[in-house]
């Protein structure tokens, strides 16, 4: 057998057999593996981990609980899985809001993008612009007349975030700057505080994914589904048009994941085992079935090298979007 060969063998199976150590040690610590959620209780975020976390106890054979730890954008929650051992006993469930954009956009957050790896995508999701149930806007046009109005008589749009730097105080920025109007940034811990202020007209409008909660909102008139941001129409909101639709936002168009983390030092033995188990989770017809239901769509598990290139393309990608728009670090 060539020596190449003989040794792309061996390192399999010292892989394979450091993965089956890995999720052996795992399981037989006794102590509870954490799913670290970035925000209150409530929100989008917190559905996916409340889904996932009883299906990936059962894959792991050890319980995982979900903690929630809102503030600064993400960035508290993600601080916290940096100041732990690199052991795998804690996953940060993250986004582009909370381990790229908080970093660039707040001074105070000393973690990189890079200082965590990501072991698996879990839902790719889809946004909507939502308003107060009584802003009278119905599209991406009249939105767009709406803010230039509104800043003309001095009382800017107000739009709600999940914090400084967060994907959707960067969506409102670029909104902004592409209408040529000025808003008003109004950030909150998470999502469900920000829907609650919308929900009592304090705030204009919340460009952000959704759960079926949101559906709901919308259905008993409680707030407004102006816009969609996908390229087209979202099969949970048919008869809201796309800002692709508009002419004054033609392009406008993003959608925002959920992938889970760990250390980027954590072992490799650990990390292939816990992309396995996730793996697992992902495939799960209930999970997808349960998630897809939210509104949500649960893209196939990939290879884990393949979530790595994922990642690094956004960050690159989201970066040069902070650039377009001056978005400087407070």
């Amino acid at each position: 057998m060539d020596h190449r060969k003989r040794f792309t063998l061996k390192r399999t199976t010292a892989l394979l057999a450091g993965m089956t150590l890995a999720a052996s040690a795992m399981a037989q610590s006794g102590k509870p593996l954490t799913l670290m959620v970035p925000y209150p209780a409530g929100g989008v975020s917190d559905v996916i981990a409340r889904i996932v976390s009883p299906v990936l106890a059962k894959h792991l054979e050890r319980n995982v609980i979900v903690e929630n730890l809102g503030g600064a954008g993400g960035a508290i929650a993600a601080q916290r899985v940096l100041n732990l051992p690199a052991d795998g006993n804690i996953i940060y469930q993250g986004s582009p809001n909370e381990l790229i954009l908080t970093p660039m956009a707040v001074a105070a957050v000393k973690h990189k993008s890079e200082d965590f790896r990501p072991v698996q995508s879990i839902t790719l999701n889809e946004m909507i612009v939502f308003a107060r149930k009584d802003l009278p806007v119905g599209n991406g046009d009249e939105l767009a007349a709406y803010a230039a109005k509104m800043a003309k008589e001095g009382r800017p749009l107000t739009y709600a975030s999940v914090g400084p730097g967060s994907l959707y105080h960067v969506l409102g920025e670029q909104m902004s700057k592409v209408l040529n109007v000025p808003m008003t940034h109004v950030p909150y811990k998470g999502g469900a505080p920000a829907t609650q202020d919308l929900m009592g007209g304090l705030v204009d409008i919340f460009i952000t994914p959704y759960g079926k909660s949101y559906v709901e909102l919308v259905n008993s008139g409680k707030i407004k589904a102006v816009a969609a941001l996908s390229a087209e129409r979202q099969a949970a909101f048919k008869s809201v048009p796309t800002l692709n639709e508009s002419k004054a936002l033609k392009g406008f168009t993003f959608d925002t994941w959920q992938t889970y983390f760990v250390r980027k030092d954590t072992p490799e033995p650990v990390v292939q085992a816990l992309h396995k188990a996730l793996s697992e989770v992902a495939n799960d017809a209930g999970v997808r079935t349960t998630l897809e239901a939210q509104g949500m769509i649960v893209p196939k598990p990939q290879a884990l090298d393949k979530v790595t290139r994922t990642y690094h393309d956004e960050i690159a990608q989201y970066r040069a979007i902070a650039k377009s728009i001056n978005l400087q670090a407070q």
